[in-house]
């Protein structure tokens, strides 16, 4: 029987698809969000973050969904996914319309002809519109008004951020989804919905990132006083380290990926050139034959340090496109996969200028504790965004997600407190 009250958040990666499944719970004051499971499976037909076989990203998608629910036994039919990829791109536009009403009182109707109007700046071709986000309004000549709704005025005008990425990504990912036999209730830019968990609203006023370090992309995205200031994909992740420890090393992927995971180092100061690692535990494990057993700590800390402050010296870059380099006091919150490296956040704390942390779940309570890794970060907070957006639609039911992913009533629920 299908079950309307399960919440599904589906993080399609290019090494792996994690799915993360949450509940509604009745409770005697009010409804609450249960995080009942988080589970993942190899990914395949998906490479830096976009589709190149729909048949292979059908597969692990059904792989994962399969997996959640033989271990779960929990049926999964709508789910809130989220996408990533190096052709999305984020512009402001603005939007200025007269108030309807002959009393001057701001409505939802004005609201949303003001986005509506922000909507009409030239969308690059072939590009789709993927969310319409207020930053601020101005209520005639009253400036940095968060949300009008109410107010009082002659002129309505609005500053958005929009966010749009590749119509061909968009869609071929939808047609992925929908041959795994399931219900796209909406979708969200990846960091935008982990923000919904890692970050929290004090974080977001004083200006914050948050970065999302993949296997084949790093994803971030900047908040300050409350809204998104900024969003952007850069096309280099924690895969790239592998490869170039892999070319340093002379040896294969995999025990080049082993060996970055167990011994590697974003900080090579740390060690002396005569610092030694023994990987004959690993070679034999990996079956190779022919390996050098011992190789240089620090040489392959020099490596993986060259790569990563390539891909901060890249962040920094979009953080000075909004004037906003060494000036986030909330600093810099990192997750994903490649946010595990060691020395990792002390490199970045001095590329960047900021104060820099791993990221955590500081929104929902649970049990699973997989669910609160860096990895499941972006899935959780998939159904964080699904729950808000269905407890302010006022049901739990899933069909009812689709019918009000208008516009409007998406900008309406975010705008409420």
């Amino acid at each position: 029987m299908k079950n309307n009250r399960i919440i599904a958040g589906l993080d399609i990666g290019s090494t792996a698809v994690r799915l993360v499944l949450g509940n509604i719970v009745a409770t005697e004051q009010q409804e609450k969000l249960q995080i009942i499971g988080a589970v993942s499976s190899p990914s395949e037909g998906i490479s830096r973050g976009v589709i190149n076989s729909i048949e292979d990203a059908t597969s692990a998608i059904a792989a994962c969904l399969e997996k959640a629910e033989r271990l779960l036994g929990v049926n999964v039919y709508d789910i809130w996914l989220g996408i990533n990829g190096p052709n999305m791109k984020c512009e402001t536009s603005k939007g200025v319309v007269a108030v309807s009403r002959g009393d001057g009182e701001i409505n939802a109707d004005d609201v949303n002809r003001a986005l509506e109007a922000a909507q009409a700046l030239s969308v690059p071709q072939h590009y789709d519109i993927l969310h319409v986000l207020p930053v601020e309004f101005k209520v005639d000549s009253q400036e940095c008004v968060k949300n009008p709704l109410g107010m009082v005025g002659v002129r309505l005008e609005v500053e958005a951020l929009i966010i749009q990425n590749l119509s061909s990504q968009i869609n071929n990912l939808k047609k992925s989804i929908q041959r795994a036999q399931l219900n796209i209730d909406d979708i969200v830019f990846s960091a935008l919905a982990a923000s919904a968990v890692a970050l929290d609203s004090k974080q977001k006023e004083l200006g914050v990132a948050l970065v999302n370090i993949g296997s084949s992309t790093t994803s971030l995205a900047v908040f300050e006083d409350g809204e998104l200031l900024h969003a952007a994909v850069i096309p280099l992740g924690s895969s790239h380290i592998t490869a170039d420890v892999a070319i340093g090393l002379r040896c294969p992927i995999t025990l080049a990926d082993k060996v970055k995971i167990l011994y590697g180092s974003a900080n090579a100061s740390r060690f002396n050139k005569t610092d030694e690692i023994d990987i004959t535990e690993i070679i034999r494990e990996e079956n190779l034959a022919d390996e050098t057993n011992i190789i240089s700590k620090h040489y392959v800390a020099e490596i993986i340090q060259a790569r990563v402050e390539e891909i901060l010296e890249k962040i920094d870059e979009e953080f000075k496109k909004i004037g906003k380099s060494g000036m986030l006091p909330a600093g810099v919150v990192l997750i994903g996969g490649g946010a595990k490296l060691s020395d990792l956040v002390e490199t970045a704390k001095k590329v960047l200028r900021l104060p820099v942390s791993l990221g955590g779940n500081k929104h929902v309570p649970t049990v699973i504790d997989k669910a609160n890794d860096v990895e499941y970060l972006t899935a959780l907070g998939l159904v964080v965004w699904g729950d808000q957006i269905l407890r302010r639609s006022g049901s739990d039911n899933s069909n009812s997600a689709r019918n009000i992913n208008g516009l409007f009533k998406k900008i309406i629920s975010i705008l409420k407190p």
